[in-house]
């Protein structure tokens, strides 16, 4: 298993938006990620930044970002780019993060 963390960019004004279209994510993600092995999964957000920070745990080889490839992962993102900062790809602009201190 391992831990995973990364930030991505919100645009101003669309925190509910975005709280509402994850609360109501698709049945068709939800069961990829699972059956990719992404699991505890949650994203916080930073009201003074709009910074987004995620945190996952993954079994295997591939996370939420190793999923690009696949045809619902980009509809997702073409949903998700009118109120995130995104690539030209529409994937959302994420830093992975080093994880420098955990306790059990």
């Amino acid at each position: 298993m391992k831990r995973e963390a990364f930030k991505m960019y919100l645009k101003a004004g669309f925190e509910a938006e975005y709280e509402r279209r994850h609360n109501a994510l698709w049945p068709e993600v939800k069961e990829l990620l699972s059956k990719k092995g992404v699991f505890d999964y949650s994203i916080y957000w930073d009201k003074e930044t709009n910074i987004l920070f995620a945190f996952q745990k993954t079994e295997g080889s591939e996370s939420s970002q190793d999923l690009g490839k696949l045809a619902i992962i980009q509809k997702w993102w073409d949903y998700m780019a009118d109120i995130m900062e995104v690539n030209p790809d529409n994937s959302p602009i994420s830093v992975p993060l080093k994880e420098v201190f955990h306790l059990d």
